[in-house]
């Protein structure tokens, strides 16, 4: 097939892109279910959707393109912009095209509509919105909406349809080139239109939808959001844009959570607007909750069993009585107030009836300030609950990440169907220009860690980051251990050093990213997070970045969601340890690592600094042609590389 007949809208192809081109046309084709380790710099974003919309063209289906971050988002968007003046250049536009592209549309066949939604919440125009959290953002719309409050909704639709103004946006930005999400808010809200509305009226046009995963892989949003676009999932080409994240990202969607500061501030709510019975019932409730802490130290943790606190609950007031009485009230303060805590006690309740398998339900005390902290969780441990269903009904699916190995992992995790296909390729850079090496010096093992450890960690990375000609990345497991090593660090250090700062907003990251960016030439340090805003993500391309060191394994910490993990996948694949402990720690350090190396062009190295990654069980994790070196000898073997 050639590259005008699969939308590749580059002159020429890199390395290995050809096979990714021709394997992605043949399974959307056939209808495939594929999970795709790609590295980083194969292409591997025009490699998916060139081909997909291609084949969604022609079998009359729609791309939805899934991503977890909205700077992917923009890499999509450009993308489609780059197919989509390719495709206005007649030249490049064979007669079979012509064919495809010749539905409905009003410039012989040059054409087709794009659409980019993120988070409902993200795109309302009514200010000061963002702080809402999601399940009071979405109680809070709707009560709006439904007593015409909302100037934004009503001036979109009307009985149910688009207005006059809004279809008249909606065909100005469906012929426009494809834009991004935040461009769409701007123009909807200097209109005063509903960003949302007009994004799903896009949504039901387009041949191509960007979107988080939440889309599809939240049941009740994926009802509203399919019957409201007017699909169903057959008629979808899913792609998963870092596939890696998927399995954390469902979970904690099929996760609610219950803390005695929320009992509080629901306690709170029900006093200032005079539900005298409310406030009673909620006290109680609260007892409940904090009873079943008693005796359990700062923090512990034990499993709580569904039946016994919905029998403690029972002897308050019938649970399903008490659920509606409370979430009619809830419903009641959000016409005044935007949010209710009562409606949000009412949504716990009810959620907490749910499965049992693939659940648990777990009580934590900790210590917050001076108060103690007593958080109930229903957390889910299984997300192929929900991915599989999905999975077994879209047209077709690719699942793809530059750290998807072992691609069996993702297979059972999110339950692809058996006949699935697994497609591993190589890393197209030069080997001359990287340096995977594994430093057994040290180890962050929490029963190791002392004083003279922290030092020792400081004084390598300093002999590293000295010897690295340019900006240098050191990621750590926790802040906690950061801070221990920095002092050290720091005194032997010849760089500029920054430091990632908990709880940064988007802007200080922005801000952050950039002074690193200006110190190319004489060379920074950045001490980051493994699992922080820097361990995944940003790109540093060419002589932005020269040099990765992760310390330490981010292994998560051994609580009892952990262990029932571990547990639960033991039970179902007898691999626990791996699926629940060792390799989701791995795929962050991997990440960490793709930091480095982002084109054929570019030259780095990237240091794992554990004596624990010399051992065959974490050894065993790293992809086959990574090449990884074990040497105590790290200055000679910088020196040498950069020489």
């Amino acid at each position: 097939m050639e590259p005008s007949e699969i939308l590749f809208p580059y002159s020429t192809i890199r390395p290995i892109q050809k096979e990714m081109l021709d394997d992605v046309g043949k399974s959307i084709e056939k209808g495939k279910r594929v999970l795709m380790h790609a590295p980083t710099g194969i292409g591997k974003t025009i490699s998916v959707l060139g081909p997909a919309l291609f084949y969604a063209l022609k079998k009359n289906k729609t791309v939805v393109f899934l991503t977890s971050r909205h700077t992917q988002h923009v890499v999509a968007m450009d993308t489609l912009k780059d197919i989509k003046k390719n495709l206005e250049n007649s030249s490049s536009r064979t007669k079979k095209l012509k064919e495809f592209f010749s539905y409905n549309q009003k410039k012989n066949g040059k054409e087709f509509v794009v659409a980019d939604i993120i988070g409902k919440k993200w795109m309302c125009g009514v200010q000061g919105i963002d702080k809402f959290p999601a399940h009071e953002f979405r109680e809070f719309c709707k009560l709006q909406r439904e007593e015409g409050k909302c100037e934004f909704y009503s001036n979109t639709i009307e009985k149910r349809n688009l207005t006059v103004k809004a279809k008249k946006i909606v065909n100005e930005l469906g012929f426009m080139y494809p834009s991004h999400s935040e461009e769409l808010v701007k123009e909807c809200v200097s209109e005063k239109l509903c960003p949302y509305e007009i994004a799903l009226a896009l949504c039901s046009k387009a041949k191509v939808i960007v979107a988080d995963y939440f889309y599809l892989f939240n049941s009740s949003i994926r009802t509203t959001f399919l019957n409201k676009i007017g699909k169903e999932l057959e008629d979808l080409i899913v792609i998963v844009d870092e596939g890696h994240n998927l399995p954390d990202r469902v979970r904690d969607l099929l996760t609610l959570k219950l803390s005695n500061f929320t009992m509080n501030r629901a306690i709170k709510e029900a006093r200032e607007n005079g539900f005298k019975e409310a406030r009673e019932l909620l006290q109680k409730i609260n007892e409940v909750l904090v009873g079943f802490a008693e005796g359990l130290d700062f923090g512990g943790e034990i499993l709580v069993n569904k039946v016994d606190f919905v029998q403690k609950i029972g002897e308050i007031k019938e649970y399903d009585l008490l659920i509606e009485q409370l979430d009619t009230i809830g419903d009641d303060i959000r016409k005044e107030k935007r949010q209710s805590y009562i409606g949000a006690v009412a949504s716990f309740l009810d959620g907490w009836l749910g499965l049992d398998l693939g659940y648990a339900r777990i009580l934590s005390k900790k210590q917050y300030k001076t108060a103690p902290l007593i958080t109930l969780s229903y957390r889910c441990l299984d997300p192929s609950l929900v991915t599989s269903d999905v999975f077994e009904e879209v047209y077709s699916l690719i699942i793809m990440s530059g750290t998807l190995t072992p691609t069996s992992l993702y297979k059972d995790v999110l339950g692809f169907p058996e006949n699935s296909v697994e497609k591993i390729y190589g890393n197209p850079f030069p080997e001359k220009n990287r340096l995977n090496l594994i430093v057994p010096k040290t180890t962050t093992k929490y029963s190791a860690r002392s004083e003279e450890q922290f030092k020792e960690i400081g004084r390598i990375g300093a002999e590293i980051v000295n010897n690295i000609p340019g900006n240098s990345i050191i990621f750590f497991p926790s802040y906690g251990l950061m801070h221990s090593v920095y002092h050290y660090f720091n005194e032997l250090c010849d760089r500029k050093i920054i430091v990632e700062k908990k709880g940064a907003n988007k802007e200080e990251k922005k801000e952050l990213l950039e002074q690193f960016k200006k110190h190319k030439e004489k060379g920074m340090v950045f001490l980051g997070i493994t699992a922080g805003s820097f361990g995944e993500g940003i790109d540093l391309p060419g002589d932005l970045l020269k040099g990765v060191i992760v310390v330490g394994i981010p292994l998560q910490p051994p609580d009892l969601e952990t262990k029932e993990l571990i547990k639960y996948y033991d039970e179902r694949f007898d691999k626990g340890w791996d699926y629940g402990y060792v390799l989701p720690a791995i795929t962050k350090v991997l990440q960490n690592a793709g930091r480095c190396i982002r084109s054929e062009k570019d030259k780095g190295i990237i240091v794992f600094l554990d004596e624990r990654y010399a051992w065959n069980h974490y050894l065993r994790c790293f992809p086959d042609d990574w090449d990884v070196k074990v040497s105590k000898e790290y200055v000679d073997k910088v020196k040498n590389f950069f020489g």
